[in-house]
């Protein structure tokens, strides 16, 4: 492919089949043991391990490189208490008046309820945003593309990533969220994507007794 634009070799490690299939099986060993915790510690979570996960997410492809996200960590007891009780209003709205009876019957297995202490209980809550547009250094809106798509990419290298370290990890997503802007101070062009739940789970954590779909019903090979 010929371009005018700069670019340079890449940085690429080609490992032998045996050695690719022994790695991959490691990987898929260790990421299918991730579940969905409601359950967590208190436990603080070094920051570093944080850093390094949003690394990883920052490296996500993204449409035209546009990187169209911004993370949010919160630690501060405050913030995250302001944040629990606007999702719950959220959330008692939605188990109330807004779910259909189909939503909350496929809701009874994993035992949900408006009730979301794990927002205050974990040591850390990440906010995703998706920039809808960017500004440039002279304040002009510039596009953005294929926003939802990567954005949703960039998290699930962030949740393989915390995963990998050894955290747990829930994704929740109240709607609406707009309440996240306010509380954060992000501006409208940017929109709440994902509010992910990070730490430790707690000691006597508990899971749904849940099965995935096997491969031949989510897979075709031709």
């Amino acid at each position: 492919m010929s371009s005018d634009a700069p670019h340079i070799g890449l940085q690429h490690t080609v490992f032998s089949p045996q050695q690719s299939i022994e790695r991959a099986h490691d990987f898929v060993d260790h990421l299918v043991q991730r579940r969905t915790v409601r359950d967590f510690s208190s436990s603080p979570v070094d920051e570093q391990i944080i850093h390094q996960a949003l690394r990883a997410a920052c490296s996500a492809p993204s449409g035209a490189n546009k990187q169209p996200w911004h993370f949010c960590v919160i630690q501060n007891p405050d913030v995250k208490r302001q944040i629990r009780e606007a999702a719950e209003a959220e959330e008692r709205e939605f188990y109330a008046t807004k779910a259909p009876d189909e939503w909350l019957d496929d809701l009874k297995p994993l035992a949900t309820n408006d009730q979301k202490p794990f927002l205050e209980t974990a040591p850390c809550l990440i906010a995703v945003f998706l920039e809808r547009y960017s500004v440039d250094e002279q304040g002009h809106k510039t596009k953005n593309y294929y926003m939802p798509e990567s954005v949703g990419i960039a998290c699930g290298f962030l949740i393989a990533a915390l995963h990998r370290a050894g955290l747990a990890t829930l994704t929740h997503t109240p709607s609406p969220m707009g309440f996240l802007n306010r509380i954060l101070q992000r501006p409208t062009r940017e929109r709440p994507f994902l509010l992910l739940v990070v730490g430790y789970p707690a000691a006597n954590a508990q899971v749904p007794d849940i099965q995935r779909k096997p491969s031949d019903q989510t897979v075709s090979w031709f």
